[in-house]
């Protein structure tokens, strides 16, 4: 890139169409981190002496949190972070982000832990998609399996290992695609769960057996963390996955589209949907709060007798 940073006039290494500035490397790196910091001290995210478990898949958003989730509490007395990686047994996209999850983990001196889909649901992913292939010949959402399988197991861990917070690396590209997937099927119920921090207040009767979720990245631009991985020489790809289709795939094709030619967008959609976030809690309050009961199969809290997870995978 030719063009100089708008602060210092050293060499650029972005243009932020959104605020019409380019950035060098040092003040990129900064505003970065910044971003993330502000984003946990203006949702209160972290309170002091908190355990947090931080989502680990290995891939550019979440090493790069738990760099900067490192690099700010690990001098917090009685703050402690815990790395959990689960392998889902995807193996195009997941052995080599396993191996980086153990690197900087060690290099970082975080305690690490790591789960499977095999041990805890007796299959792999890849498995499951041939399971599935075999008997409908077809699959239209794989990321539905692959999602509702992994949340389930980084609440239920995160609950077994006694912490106050459960942190992933959704970044707003990632937070803008759901808030319109939830407005496209409309899904009060899972709106009024969205938001910085994971509000189970709907569910008051069971508010233990959920660990809040924080995001610290929710206001940073996917290709922004992607950078950001690069330029601290992380190691990390893009996101990539085969099983990736579906609806998902379609809203995110589409904003991507609307975000070239209206820069900002995402954080619009994203600040609106913030704002009506309070009203969908009011809607879904009553109606979640009576209907949780205990899963039958595995007896983790449950909106029907059979929760998501066990009907998709046991």
């Amino acid at each position: 890139m030719k063009e100089k940073c708008t602060k210092c006039g050293k060499p650029a290494v972005i243009h932020r169409r959104y605020e019409g500035s380019y950035v060098c490397k040092k003040h990129f790196i900064h505003s970065i981190e910044r971003k993330a910091k502000l984003t946990m001290r203006n949702h209160k995210m972290v309170n002091k002496g908190d355990r947090i478990v931080v989502g680990l898949s290995g891939g550019k958003d979440s090493v790069s949190l738990l760099y900067i989730l490192n690099k700010t509490f690990s001098h917090v007395p009685g703050t402690k972070l815990i790395a959990v990686s689960i392998d889902e047994g995807i193996e195009k996209a997941r052995t080599k982000q396993i191996e980086l999850a153990k690197k900087w983990c060690r290099e970082w001196g975080v305690e690490h832990k790591i789960y499977s889909f095999k041990n805890e649901y007796g299959k792999t992913m890849d498995q499951k998609v041939k399971e599935l292939k075999k008997k409908h010949g077809t699959l239209k959402e794989p990321c539905t399996y692959c999602g509702v399988g992994r949340r389930y197991m980084l609440n239920k861990i995160a609950r077994e290992l006694k912490t106050d917070k459960l942190a992933v690396g959704h970044n707003l590209d990632d937070e803008a695609q759901a808030a319109m997937m939830n407005y496209i099927r409309g899904d009060i119920a899972r709106a009024s769960r969205m938001g910085a921090v994971t509000d189970f207040s709907l569910s008051e009767d069971w508010g233990s057996l959920f660990i809040p979720r924080i995001k610290p990245f929710r206001a940073i631009p996917e290709e922004e963390v992607e950078l950001y991985a690069k330029l601290m020489n992380f190691g990390t790809d893009k996101k990539w996955c085969p099983y990736k289709s579906g609806v998902r795939k379609d809203v995110l094709i589409f904003l991507n589209d609307l975000d070239k030619k209206y820069p900002g967008v995402k954080f619009s959609i994203l600040e609106t949907f913030d704002k009506l976030v309070p009203q969908f809690r009011k809607l879904a309050k009553t109606g979640v709060k009576q209907k949780l009961i205990r899963c039958k199969k595995c007896g983790e809290p449950s909106a029907q007798e059979i929760c998501k997870t066990c009907e998709l995978w046991r």
